[in-house]
């Protein structure tokens, strides 16, 4: 239901929270090749904001956010993998691979359900099933 609503903006959804514990929060997350601007959030939070209100899926009071998921977000979809070749990456697996849990390096894409990390000069490949989280990272000053 959502998914139309953003895409109507040129905007990818990239993640739905909903959170209890307290008063409940809807957290939508959006992307922008371009850049995910504060209009961008604004206008999606109207609109699923009415959307929501008039098909009443959340029959108590909630408080509803809009953003971007974050220079350094998480990868959900294999997709992103693409999107964002040539980035830095920092993956943890669930189980170790050559004796590592944890890699850090460029992101050079996917093949055949696995992704491609450029560490120290050379390609590690990483299936997606042993993923437990990919983070883009960000860092400042950096090469």
């Amino acid at each position: 239901m959502l998914q139309p609503l953003i895409e109507e903006r040129g905007l990818k959804l990239v993640d739905v929270e909903y959170v209890t514990g307290g008063k409940p929060v809807l957290r939508i997350y959006v992307y922008n090749p371009e850049g995910t601007s504060i209009e961008d959030c604004e206008w999606i939070s109207r609109r699923i904001g009415a959307l929501l209100d008039v098909e009443d899926l959340i029959p108590v009071s909630y408080i509803l956010e809009v953003s971007s998921p974050g220079l350094d977000r998480k990868l959900k979809n294999k997709e992103e993998y693409e999107i964002f070749k040539g980035r830095d990456i920092k993956i943890v697996t669930k189980e170790p691979i050559d004796g590592k849990n944890v890699f850090e390096g460029i992101l050079k894409g996917l093949e055949d359900d696995n992704v491609l990390l450029e560490e120290n000069g050379e390609i590690v490949k990483i299936p997606l099933e042993k993923i437990s989280r990919a983070n883009l990272e960000f860092k400042i000053g950096g090469e």
